[in-house]
């Protein structure tokens, strides 16, 4: 594989000023605001710094925290989302393989589309496609 497969990963909170404050003085960074991707979708999000024009060709991956409705932080509050051509192929295999939908296939606006599923051993897992 010649690309990072990670694409980006979301940090779910419950207090975002806390939180951001903890991940800027932590790391020495500047989280960047982000619009949320449709009106519809209720969440705040801050990005960790990257270059958005390499990260698919280099180590590392994108990320930021996310506060959202119904969405709880701690354990299992992580959620790395694997590249796809179409996220719908992977969806396709992952019943197959013994994991399940939680998402099917949805819009992120002009950030493509995800799915959300849990593995074989109940870690909820995303994948991405544009």
């Amino acid at each position: 594989m010649k690309n990072n497969p990670v694409v980006w990963f979301e940090i779910y909170v419950q207090d975002m000023e806390r939180a951001k404050a903890f991940y800027e003085s932590v790391l020495a960074i500047k989280l960047e605001k982000m619009p949320a991707p449709t009106a519809e979708m209720n969440m705040e999000m801050w990005s960790f710094p990257a270059d958005k024009d390499t990260a698919q060709t280099t180590y590392g991956a994108c990320g930021m925290l996310v506060k959202m409705e119904g969405v709880p932080s701690g354990c299992g509050g992580t959620l790395v989302y694997f590249a796809c051509e179409d996220c719908a192929v992977e969806a396709a295999r992952i019943a197959e393989n013994g994991g399940s939908i939680f998402k099917e296939k949805m819009s992120i606006g002009e950030h493509g589309f995800i799915v959300l599923a849990k593995d074989t051993e109940g870690n909820m897992i995303g994948f991405h496609s544009m």
